[in-house]
């Protein structure tokens, strides 16, 4: 069940982050929103632990700052994997990422496991 809720708190995450910035396009199709969901929750388990550990001198440097153009990346990584997903520029992701982010983060307190 954990699984799922997860699946759906990404979901809302992504579509709360489309509805929001006006660069970032999420199919209308639930099919393809829950896709993009569960591309992204894989995304950032596989591949952006990896990411951040080579880009920690940025890390570093910027204070965790550089955390959002990571996060920006990861997202742009999913737009470029599926179609349920589009993105126009990289100020568009770097905004969508931090509005993901935020709602994702609100949501995971929110929905306890």
């Amino acid at each position: 069940m954990s699984l799922l809720l997860r699946l759906a708190v990404n979901a809302a995450a992504l579509w709360v982050g489309a509805y929001i910035v006006d660069g970032v396009h999420l199919s209308g199709d639930p099919v393809d929103i829950l896709i993009v969901a569960a591309l992204f929750g894989l995304v950032n388990t596989f591949i952006k632990p990896v990411v951040m550990l080579l880009s920690l001198p940025a890390l570093l440097v910027s204070l965790g700052l550089f955390t959002f153009v990571v996060n920006a990346g990861m997202l742009g990584l999913v737009a470029w994997l599926t179609q349920g997903l589009s993105i126009d520029s990289p100020g568009s992701a770097l905004a969508g990422s931090f509005i993901v982010s935020a709602v994702s983060f609100s949501l995971n307190m929110i929905v306890k496991d």
